[in-house]
């Protein structure tokens, strides 16, 4: 297999589909192509990121191509076996699978004043009421995953999953930001942050030498 991603630093779906290559098990080779770099336009015409009009992440397995992080989670899941990625038990699957669905289409407020940057440390940020209103949602959900069905271990439902995955570049988004959290969060967010690929990539991300003004200096007040 093959996985085109995008800076680490910055691209969250690229994380997110990256997490979802190593939770199957399965080897793959990772390329990088730098975003919105001066050759951007023409290299997201290239053979390879086609398929998906430019967008990051895309996966080559052979003749089969998917692109999108959801949709490279259900590849995947169906390549390896489901239990890799989702809880076994059908009450827990159902509200992993919500909770992945509703990260995937909203958020839009959350993704757009707090854009992924690993590497950036920001105080004193003042969200608008709408970021808010994310930032409470995911707290919830994370809240009620945990109580109902995280007995088996530090993440949302136990063990590592397609949750989490998805999850992932939030935790990312609170640390940049210092976003506050309650205690129970707060464990949760530095479980994801010291496992062992998400330490990898946070020090690849560190290692890069690309920057994007854009997300460097979003509007943050």
């Amino acid at each position: 297999m093959k996985l085109i991603i995008g800076n680490k630093n910055y691209s969250s779906w690229s994380l997110r589909g990256w997490l979802a290559c190593k939770q199957s098990g399965v080897a793959f080779e990772e390329i990088t192509v730098p975003l919105y770099g001066e050759d951007w336009d023409e290299a997201r015409k290239a053979d390879d990121l086609a398929p998906s009009s430019g967008k990051v992440p895309i996966l080559w397995d052979g003749e089969a191509v998917v692109w999108d992080s959801m949709a490279i989670i259900d590849y995947l899941a169906d390549k390896v076996g489901r239990d890799r990625f989702w809880p076994k038990d059908d009450a827990a699957r159902g509200m992993a699978r919500s909770m992945v669905a509703e990260m995937h289409s909203s958020y839009l407020p959350l993704r757009r004043q707090l854009p992924m940057n690993i590497r950036k440390r920001v105080e004193g940020v003042e969200v608008t009421d709408e970021v808010r209103g994310d930032i409470v949602r995911i707290l919830t959900l994370w809240a009620e995953a945990r109580a109902r069905f995280g007995q088996g271990g530090p993440f949302l439902f136990g063990s590592f999953s397609a949750a989490d995955i998805i999850y992932a570049p939030v935790v990312s988004r609170f640390t940049t930001y210092g976003v506050p959290v309650p205690g129970f969060a707060h464990a949760y967010m530095e479980a994801v942050w010291e496992h062992d690929w998400m330490q990898a990539w946070v020090a690849a991300a560190e290692d890069e030498d690309w920057a994007i003004e854009q997300f460097d200096n979003p509007m943050v007040s």
